[in-house]
């Protein structure tokens, strides 16, 4: 059987073993509703709420500030929709043109169904904002200012700290930043940051698990409506174990990140020296992305011809962000760097992980010279 190597951690990670032999204890112990009021129920809701003030130590924030939710797609939302919808009096948001496509989606509705006005922020050649380009973009009527921390396609670092610093002393905006690519990655602080989302499965967590941070005073209009859950702002039964277990994933993430920066930094030394040393190959992340991702293009060969060329030498590689994975549209990304429509046609994000070997970077450069070489025959 052929050996498949797994590239694409940007887009998911496998279970840590702590966390899935947590979770399925869990599982087996808390099954009953954490609303009821019998012992089982408050069992439970205890528990919860135990998990809740440890990620939120983790995080240095206030418990009360946690929101558990299915993911960062509906924590981007939530934060977009929630802080835009509680005052009507401000219908102007910045982001930038870069941005998750939750995040750009949210704002697109907000803009034909509800008449918001966004304003999408450039990047420069490195994928990132200019501090300068948000003060220039502040208004009297600007509510929110939403900006991921890293870039899921090239890996580009924001100067979130000093744009959010900024935001809070000269503004009345809202300040939230996507966290997903950043958890592990980066050093972070919540420091003038009203709202941030994180998702479980990038993290070696569970799928449909992630959270919303929420400072006390960030006003907010709960998309989805039910019982008293999540401090009113999260309606529906809540999905107990995998809340709890989120406290674990998020911990051993952050000491993991910090663990194995150096060995990911030699995979990633040794992949761009791999990459280098192939004609026609063009680097596409900035020099101090995150070490876990490298973005590069070969523009003799579309992007879903590589990867399929890949696939089938046993290499599981992104072009671009999941989400928008089956489109054969150039990368968004790229396009906004400033790159040709055929070097943004051309991409491939390999995304590292403590789990790849030095030999499976061998290997990958051994099967991308051979599938350029061959590629008139593919």
């Amino acid at each position: 059987m052929q050996r498949r190597i797994y590239f694409d951690s940007a887009s998911t990670t496998n279970i840590h073993p702590e966390v899935l032999a947590g979770y399925e204890k869990l599982l087996k112990q808390y099954y009953a509703n954490s609303e009821s009021l019998y012992d089982e129920g408050s069992t439970v809701s205890r528990q919860m709420e135990k998990a809740r003030g440890a990620i939120a130590g983790l995080l240095n924030v206030h418990a009360d500030e946690i929101i558990f939710t299915s993911g960062s797609s509906e924590s981007n939302s939530s934060a977009v929709k929630g802080v835009a919808f509680s005052d009507l009096s401000r219908k102007h948001i910045i982001t930038s043109n870069v941005e998750h496509s939750s995040i750009m989606n949210a704002c697109r509705q907000l803009h034909d169904v509800f008449g918001y006005d966004i304003t999408y922020l450039p990047v420069d050649r490195e994928g990132k904002v200019n501090p300068e380009d948000v003060r220039k973009g502040l208004r009297s009527d600007t509510v929110l200012v939403t900006l991921m921390y890293v870039n899921n396609e090239v890996g580009s670092v924001n100067p979130i700290p000093e744009i959010a610093e900024y935001v809070k002393k000269h503004s009345h905006a809202y300040m939230h930043t996507d966290l997903t690519q950043a958890i592990g990655k980066v050093e972070l602080s919540m420091e003038n940051i009203d709202l941030a989302s994180i998702s479980a499965h990038k993290i070696e967590g569970l799928k449909g698990s992630g959270i919303l941070v929420k400072k006390k005073h960030v006003p907010f209009i709960p998309l989805i409506n039910g019982g008293e859950q999540e401090f009113d702002l999260r309606g529906g039964t809540s999905n107990a174990c995998v809340n709890m277990i989120f406290a674990k994933t998020l911990r051993l993430a952050l000491e993991n990140g910090r663990k194995y920066h150096g060995y990911i930094q030699k995979l990633h030394d040794q992949l761009m020296e791999g990459l280098a040393g192939i004609d026609g190959i063009l680097i596409n992340q900035p020099a101090d992305a995150v070490n876990s991702t490298v973005n590069f293009s070969y523009e003799k060969i579309p992007s879903e011809v590589m990867q399929n060329a890949l696939n089938r030498s046993g290499f599981m590689v992104s072009a671009r962000s999941t989400c928008d994975s089956k489109s054969n549209n150039p990368s968004y990304v790229l396009t906004a760097m400033g790159y040709s429509e055929k070097r943004a046609s051309s991409c491939i994000r390999v995304s590292l992980s403590r789990h790849n070997t030095p030999e499976e970077i061998r290997l990958f450069i051994q099967a991308l010279k051979e599938i350029i070489s061959s590629y008139g025959e593919i």
